[in-house]
């Protein structure tokens, strides 16, 4: 009984002691973010072995003093493009759709122009950045417009071949998931990723009493930006969330006995030695690193959602300041705090 104490005692220890490891580290790296005078805020979650660490710091109006918290909501921008990799896992396990499907069959029109010399786009170069897709559609008015810009799109390469990032194709994604499950795509989202998760501060659409907590960023030259009004079906951005939503959806991204994270962590398309494309997944894999990640950035927010499957572990960084090199900055932080919690 007393060794059995001891044991527990043991533990509970140890736990305590990797909490307060990982709090110092989002501390530490915090501050040195904040010491660069065009961030004002920064939100930051770590998931490590199922418990969580959420720290907020800075403030969100200049000279307001008033700190982000865990019911800040904030823009997730291209990060809503892992959302429609795993409706789109699910597809592929539902069986409504297949990755080597000639996208041609989802549309109402022949588009003979969507191929390369008789080598047709497929679903899973859509998923891959690998469709030769220009990066934003060539007409956006509204879905009809979009439509019709598919016609004046030129393949200039095979598709599967070559990684170029394009926008048009996870909005097509998203209009193809629309038309095999005839519901909406964001109700897709909803019903597939948010409500299963208890996600219920992530959303498309806000109401007046949440959009008085969603975040306002800013430029480097500490000019308000305004916030993003949604895509056309929501297949590249719009989604907005908290922190302590992202946790959840960490424990989800790290739940390898659920079939569709599974399939939407397949690797695609390699890239490179040791990068890969999975469902809209940036996947690094060397030696005993296995890395998940997606990056989004909008006018005036930015952020990172990482996951580490071996480390049994997640970090989430968000902050309200973008320009050219903010992806870049915060990346570096998420490699800094990665090494501070594992060294």
């Amino acid at each position: 009984m007393t060794f059995l104490i001891f044991t527990l005692l043991g533990c509970k220890s140890k736990q305590q002691s990797d909490k307060q490891n990982i709090e110092n580290a989002i501390t530490k790296n915090a501050h040195q973010l904040l010491e660069d005078k065009r961030f004002h805020s920064v939100s930051i979650a770590v998931l490590k072995d199922g418990e969580s660490t959420i720290k907020h710091f800075g403030e969100i109006s200049i000279g307001k003093g008033n700190k982000p918290n865990d019911s800040t909501l904030y823009e997730l921008a291209s990060v809503t493009k892992t959302f429609t990799g795993y409706v789109a896992a699910k597809a592929v396990l539902d069986k409504k759709i297949n990755l080597e499907d000639d996208i041609r069959i989802y549309l109402e029109e022949p588009y003979p122009n969507l191929e390369f010399k008789g080598q047709p786009i497929k679903i899973k170069h859509l998923l891959t950045h690998t469709s030769g897709f220009p990066n934003f559609p060539l007409k956006s008015e509204n879905k009809t417009s979009f439509m019709e810009g598919l016609k004046l799109i030129k393949i200039e390469t095979v598709p599967g071949e070559t990684y170029s990032y394009s926008n048009t194709a996870p909005e097509l994604t998203a209009y193809i998931l629309e038309k095999v499950y005839y519901k909406p795509f964001e109700e897709l989202v909803t019903e597939f990723v948010l409500k299963p998760n208890n996600m219920n501060q992530t959303k498309f659409t806000l109401n007046d009493n949440e959009k008085l907590r969603l975040i306002k960023g800013y430029n480097d030259k500490n000019e308000l930006m305004p916030n993003f009004n949604r895509t056309l079906w929501g297949g590249i951005s719009g989604l907005h969330s908290t922190t302590t939503d992202l946790v959840k959806y960490m424990k989800l991204q790290l739940d390898e006995s659920n079939l569709i994270i599974n399939e939407s962590h397949k690797k695609l398309y390699k890239e490179g030695s040791e990068f890969w494309e999975g469902y809209h997944w940036y996947i690094l894999e060397n030696g005993n690193e296995l890395i998940y990640r997606h990056h989004g950035g909008i006018y005036g927010m930015q952020n990172w959602f990482v996951i580490y499957p071996k480390q049994n572990m997640g970090i989430s960084i968000l902050t309200n300041t973008s320009f050219n090199e903010t992806g870049e900055i915060l990346e570096k932080v998420v490699d800094k705090l990665y090494d501070d919690i594992n060294k």
